[in-house]
């Protein structure tokens, strides 16, 4: 299912692509558009989402998690990106370290690296390229909604294991495997 953004956010005009302030903005008021996020069918299983028409011709998603659902850790790869809460609560964790970008199957983190941040409604952030994160629903009864957006549109995502301090790659995924 495909939605383009509404009157209500127009894309901001931009050079050659939207930067990480272009892209939070863009999801800030998008998230604002109650009646969009309204829109969103829901589901009590798995997460549900519609493709909106991000700003400059980046990739953007509106994104409906039920409760205790997740992502699992991964990255955007060579995109950057900003997302935000429109309505429940959502938490990241992430790393605050610079991981090579391909030729690994597993590293051993160091110690210090661990970010977390709850954001609930009215909260995102920016990220740049190669952020390593995964974003959680902890509620265990109310579902959460947000608004993501990412430039270039993403070319894959790659998804890791964690156990402890160890990150292994595990699957590298292309636009077709999610659209």
């Amino acid at each position: 299912m495909s939605v383009s953004s509404p009157a209500s956010v127009p894309a901001p005009a931009v050079g050659p692509g939207p930067t990480q302030a272009d892209l939070l903005d863009f999801v800030r008021r998008t998230a604002a558009d109650a009646e969009l996020i309204a829109s969103l069918p829901l589901d009590p299983e798995g997460r549900t989402w519609v493709r909106l028409e991000g700003p400059g011709g980046s990739e953007a998603w509106l994104i409906g998690w039920p409760p205790g659902t997740g992502t699992g850790w991964h990255d955007h790869a060579d995109s950057v990106g900003a997302f935000l809460t429109a309505a429940g609560e959502l938490k990241e964790y992430s790393l605050a370290a610079r991981l090579p970008t391909d030729g690994w199957k597993t590293l051993e983190l160091t110690e210090g690296v661990d970010r977390e941040r709850r954001l609930p409604a009215g909260k995102g952030r920016s990220f740049g390229h190669h952020h390593v994160h995964e974003v959680l629903n902890e509620s265990p009864d109310r579902h959460a909604v947000s608004v993501h957006a990412y430039y270039p549109p993403l070319p894959r995502i790659r998804r890791y294991s964690r156990t402890g301090p160890v990150l292994r790659l595990e699957q590298v995924e292309r636009p077709e495997d999610w659209q």
